[in-house]
């Protein structure tokens, strides 16, 4: 395990850069200073069906995550909190009338991201060991 650990950490740098830099854009478009509306022609149903693909996806990979590491508990704050970042400038790029409609969506979005990931990672634990 223990050659494995610097992968694990550059894997884990990278994530948290490029996660990072979605959250910087995502509110450079939130403030109006990146205009991103309209860029992008996006309905809910798709929307909320990147969101559960999104965190199951982020959820595994933080399960496979945690079986390299031997140190370091702040870990799951990138694989929680930084993906969503993805959800946020999707939405900034949705259809401006979609936006005004529906402005939680994105918050909601994050909930059906939360919800997915918490699945595998609460259900390693009740897999049976060979």
């Amino acid at each position: 395990m223990a050659d494995r650990e610097p992968i694990a950490r550059r894997i884990d740098l990278i994530t948290a850069v490029v996660c990072t830099a979605v959250w910087v854009v995502a509110l450079l478009a939130n403030v109006s200073i990146l205009p991103l509306a309209d860029r992008l022609g996006l309905s809910l149903y798709h929307y909320y069906s990147i969101a559960a693909v999104l965190g199951w996806i982020v959820g595994n990979v933080f399960v496979l995550r945690m079986k390299l590491r031997t140190n370091g508990r702040w870990i799951w704050l990138i694989y929680l909190f930084g993906p969503p970042g993805w959800l946020f400038v999707l939405w900034a790029m949705a259809p401006r009338t979609l936006q005004e409609a529906a402005p939680m969506v994105a918050l909601y979005a994050f909930v059906v991201y939360l919800i997915f990931f918490l699945v595998p990672v609460t259900l390693k634990s009740s897999v049976p060991r060979r």
